[in-house]
């Protein structure tokens, strides 16, 4: 049997979560830190980097298209350049997108899934039927949503389904 060939798929790094954002979420800045941290891994290990975007009609309270609040984090840009960016408009990373074709163009058997929001966006696309015919963990350490107690919570409920691991221990354990 061959080696898994994975992906890590960051979900809605969007400006408008940040501090200055029209929706800032809990830990925002480590867990950016920490995705960083793992597009690096990645990066030394010839892992492909997805990044998701939301976009909602102009009328909706953030993530409005056209807006610097839709826009990816700069950071996260700077940290993966030349990663594919798809583009939602709904929970659902996979719902209406190219997500699956990005993922079959890259022959991509297991997916390493972060990102915001934990009980939202990040749930919502581990547990997508489309989902269902990849290997999954989500990279705990890597998401966030509006409090530490919702993160732990939609956490604790998701792992019955899907393996939790830290970005270093599902990162760190892979060679290409």
């Amino acid at each position: 049997m061959t080696d898994p060939r994975h992906a890590l798929i960051i979900i809605d790094l969007q400006n408008d979560y940040f501090p200055e954002g029209k929706f800032p979420l809990w830990n925002t800045v480590p867990v950016l830190d920490k995705t960083i941290d793992a597009i690096k891994l990645a990066d030394a290990r010839n892992i492909p980097v997805i990044l998701i975007q939301h976009i909602a009609p102009s009328q909706s309270p953030f993530f409005c298209e056209e807006t610097s609040g839709a826009e990816l984090h700069p950071r996260l840009l700077a940290a993966a350049p030349t990663a594919p960016v798809v583009i939602k408009t709904q929970a659902d990373s996979f719902l209406g997108t190219s997500l699956t074709k990005t993922l079959e163009t890259l022959k991509v058997d297991s997916l390493l899934i972060c990102g915001m929001m934990t009980h939202n966006c990040v749930t919502h696309t581990a547990l997508s039927e489309a989902a269902e015919k990849y290997q999954l963990a989500i990279l705990q350490d890597c998401c966030t949503t509006v409090s530490e107690i919702l993160h732990v919570i939609a956490l604790k409920a998701i792992e019955p389904r899907v393996p939790l691991q830290t970005s270093s221990q599902a990162l760190g354990t892979i060679s290409h």
